[in-house]
């Protein structure tokens, strides 16, 4: 596929777009920062100004592209995951402006294009729990993608706007939008660098519901989603199967979620559900930090 990629120089982008080159997609990121990858070519754009976005939707992208004689190609499919990507980065209006009106801007040019494929960044924060002030705990375990969406904290808040945005272009134009509600998100590096200290104390992962989505993972499940055709509007839970400390769910349950119900969960099994995208992606995950921390997982 030909994919409009915004936000590819990120943590997260910069691991998708290097899974969908491996699986031959031909990759224009858009961002403020120039991805230094073979084989993509970079666009440096502001997505909050729509007349950028516009340009660069009906853009060639690269020098090969004129070659033909016979215009500009049309993308395939979007791919947007430029973003303010954490509260206390910017003014918490700034955050939700970016956000916001990125999304807006990035989905009505890919519709007004043609494009009939767009997957969106959304978040884990959008269950309000991540950017609480003070603990707040899911009203359910294993959460998954019917749970209650109310954050009270401007990036979480964006994140839903921008679902309900993606689903009203969506009604108007039948085509295929997805959004991610996508984990934290870890690169190969931080399992030696950051899980002994979450092994030490599991309580360092409780605004993250004790999940994670390993970089490279997510780049397959943004893959299958391009593969998937004909679902209408979707959200699924973007994680790995497995839960991000030593401990078993059990006890974690025990610990942090008195009161809260619970249903199936296995010994070491994730509580921020990925059975969704399992199910209906053929989602696979193919990472865990215990094939990387050797022996620390029993510790």
């Amino acid at each position: 596929m030909r994919i409009l990629f915004t936000g590819g120089s990120g943590k997260a982008g910069k691991h998708a777009i290097s899974y969908l080159i491996e699986k031959g997609h031909r990759i224009l990121n858009v961002d403020q920062t120039v991805l230094d990858h073979p084989g993509v070519e970079n666009r440096i754009a502001d997505v909050t100004d729509a007349g950028q976005m516009f340009d660069i939707m009906a853009s060639y992208s690269g020098y090969d592209e004129l070659e033909s004689g016979t215009g500009v190609p049309r993308f395939d499919a979007v791919v947007h995951f430029a973003a303010i990507p954490r509260l206390l980065m910017t003014s918490d209006n700034e955050c939700y402006r970016v956000n916001t009106l990125g999304t807006y801007n990035v989905i009505d040019a890919a519709i007004k294009f043609g494009v009939r494929k767009i997957i969106f960044a959304s978040s884990e924060t959008t269950y309000g729990i991540c950017f609480a002030d003070g603990e707040r705990k899911p009203e359910y375990l294993p959460i998954d993608e019917e749970h209650p969406v109310i954050p009270e904290d401007s990036y979480a808040m964006s994140k839903v706007v921008n679902e309900v945005t993606a689903r009203s272009f969506q009604k108007r134009s039948g085509y295929d939008i997805y959004g991610l509600r996508i984990n934290n998100v870890i690169e190969p590096h931080e399992y030696e660098q950051d899980f002994p200290a979450y092994i030490a104390d599991p309580s360092l992962r409780r605004r993250n519901i004790f999940a994670y989505i390993d970089a490279r993972d997510l780049g397959q499940m943004v893959d299958r989603c391009l593969e998937t055709d004909g679902l209408g509007f979707q959200i699924f839970n973007a994680s790995n199967d497995d839960h991000s400390v030593a401990e078993s769910s059990s006890a974690l349950i025990e610990r942090y979620y008195q009161g809260v119900p619970v249903g199936d969960i296995g010994s070491s099994e994730t509580f921020f559900s990925n059975k969704k995208a399992k199910t209906v992606l053929n989602f696979k995950p193919e990472h865990s930090w215990r094939m990387y921390l050797d022996g620390k997982a029993s510790e």
